[in-house]
């Protein structure tokens, strides 16, 4: 049996093109004689719909994609994710299911099991666990097909206790194809790749695996669709980052695959920074083209953050249409506005420079008697933050440009910024990146040669708000500010084990204690591209008004 598998770059809720893709793999498929071919979990609609299930009328352009899609599988079986109406009332009204077309109708429906509900994911508010396992069948091949977590065997969560494959087994499977929409983070490709090959050694069956790509809003989806031996070796690493397509040939006597063709990956970056920016990069260009714009603006403040996000989006959107805007105050630095020019003229940007001292001086004329006899303190920091949010704000209404946010993790997790200020913008592009990773990846996008200017790497960070200020005023270094943020974030480790690592007890409760009483901040945020296991946003969802440090 001939077998391919179709990564492709899906639009939540755009059913046209998303049903034109799918039919322009299937007559690919088709001239090349092939009789199965795969895609991923809920292709027809996109991961993920969050809401929009709630809509029957969404629900009923699934159907009509899927109804579509099946009279065109009339020389190949083609399996696709959707969703599929429940028919018990006493449940949720929806199943995540696998659709099996074939002979221009539906002729089987695999529901999805195991309903994620971490981090991003709360697929129990919109869909019911499936209760019934039945292989399928193509070409005399028998198999168990599943739906991404029903393959997930993680023995320490009860969850997986009832887990799909040990009844799947029964029916004496030949094969294992698993559709899924599994998103980056840093190191998940390894432990993606570790779990699956796992089940395969399980199970002494071959699998197909097959993932989605692109960025759909902060959910970013990597790809690496994999194609496993019986004996757990890895026949097949499909792109990251892009989209592909890979047919082999499956022998059910010796339960192995045969490639068709043998064709040259990209392969996924060994280095964790190198693989974050393939990300962002991925993240900032579908946000743009799956939102109709197509130039972005953004505050080139001679700072590594706003550096950084000027050279992922000019890999992203290209050069010509990214604008860079230096806004200097009088306490800006000279060589922040010549190192800022100097990045843009390296890089091919369009970029402007707006003082804004008239519009600062004044906001002041007009405060001045509420200001009179009071010391300089955040609230003009503030203001100068605001003219500039206001500028760029401006910019992008009238002429049209996304405002990316230069924000890193640690300024927002620690309340490092002002809000309707430095914390304007459509897209946060490195708001999942700590301070220290921010440098990592400066280095990186200089790895060839000088795309930052060193002196933005090498100069103590400062926001420039009043004179000689630092963030090591009032932060501690951010290599231990960073590491705190992790084990709290990341890790959600209390303020008692994070002490017992060594911190200084007064250090740990004071970070804490603002990243709890800024949560107000980050819930006006923009979205903010995920590149790890815990960002802000609907993956991390806190109370505002809470008062508890552990």
């Amino acid at each position: 049996m001939k077998i391919a598998l179709s990564q492709l770059n899906y639009h939540v809720g755009n059913f046209t093109f998303n049903t034109a893709r799918i039919l322009e793999e299937i007559k690919r498929a088709e001239t090349e004689q092939v009789d199965l071919l795969v895609f991923a979990e809920l292709a027809v609609c996109g991961y993920p719909p969050l809401d929009f299930l709630d809509y029957s009328h969404f629900i009923d352009r699934c159907r009509e994609s899927i109804d579509i899609i099946a009279e065109h599988c009339t020389k190949l079986t083609v399996i696709v994710g959707g969703p599929a109406f429940n028919p018990d009332p006493k449940g949720k009204n929806l199943f995540n299911s696998a659709y099996v077309l074939a002979k221009g109708a539906i002729q089987q429906i695999v529901h999805k099991t195991l309903l994620p509900t971490y981090d991003v994911f709360d697929e129990y508010r919109w869909f019911e666990s499936n209760r019934e396992f039945n292989c399928i069948e193509v070409n005399n091949v028998r198999i168990a097909l599943t739906v991404c977590e029903d393959l997930w065997n993680m023995d320490d969560d009860p969850l997986y206790s009832f887990w799909p494959m040990k009844e799947l087994i029964r029916q004496k499977p030949e094969l294992m194809i698993n559709i899924a929409a599994s998103p980056f983070s840093g190191r998940h490709a390894e432990n993606r790749k570790a779990i699956l090959q796992k089940n395969v050694k399980e199970f002494k069956l071959p699998l197909l695996y097959v993932n989605q790509v692109g960025g759909q809003t902060d959910m970013l989806f990597d790809g690496g669709s994999l194609v496993y031996n019986a004996d757990g070796s890895l026949l097949q690493e499909m792109n990251y980052f892009h989209e592909d397509y890979f047919s082999c040939t499956f022998d059910s006597g010796s339960k192995s695959f045969t490639p068709v063709q043998i064709e040259q990956k990209s392969p996924l970056p060994v280095d964790r920074i190198g693989r974050i920016y393939e990300a962002l990069v991925m993240g900032i260009r579908d946000y743009f083209k799956k939102m109709g714009f197509s130039k972005a603006t953004l505050g080139l403040s001679g700072g590594i953050d706003s550096a950084v996000v000027l050279a992922l989006a000019a890999d992203a959107l290209g050069a010509k249409n990214v604008h860079a805007v230096l806004m200097p105050s009088e306490f800006s630095s000279d060589h922040s506005v010549s190192d800022s020019l100097k990045m843009a003229e390296i890089l091919g940007c369009s970029q402007e420079i707006i003082p804004i001292a008239p519009m600062y001086n004044s906001f002041l004329e007009a405060l001045k008697n509420d200001f009179a006899g009071l010391p300089f303190n955040v609230a003009e920091e503030n203001i100068q933050a605001r003219v500039r949010g206001v500028t760029l704000m401006a910019l992008s209404n009238k002429l049209g440009f996304i405002l990316l946010n230069t924000s890193n993790k640690s300024e927002l997790a620690v309340g490092y910024g002002t809000l309707y200020g430095d914390m304007c913008g459509g897209l946060s592009v490195i708001g999942d990146l700590y301070k220290m990773d921010v440098y990592a990846l400066a280095n990186f996008i200089n790895r060839e040669k000088e795309i930052i200017p060193v002196n933005i790497i090498t100069k103590p960070p400062s926001a420039e708000l009043r004179p000689g200020q630092k963030d090591s005023d009032s932060l501690p270094p951010y290599e231990i500010l960073d590491a705190i943020l992790f084990r709290y974030i990341e890790e959600q480790k209390g303020p008692d084990k994070i002490i017992k690592e060594g911190f200084d007890e007064a250090l740990v409760y004071r970070v804490l204690k603002m990243v709890n009483n800024n949560e107000w901040k980050r819930h006006q945020f923009a979205p903010i591209l995920r590149i790890t296991r815990k960002a802000f946003g609907r993956g991390r969802r806190m109370p505002l008004v809470a008062k508890y440090l552990g």
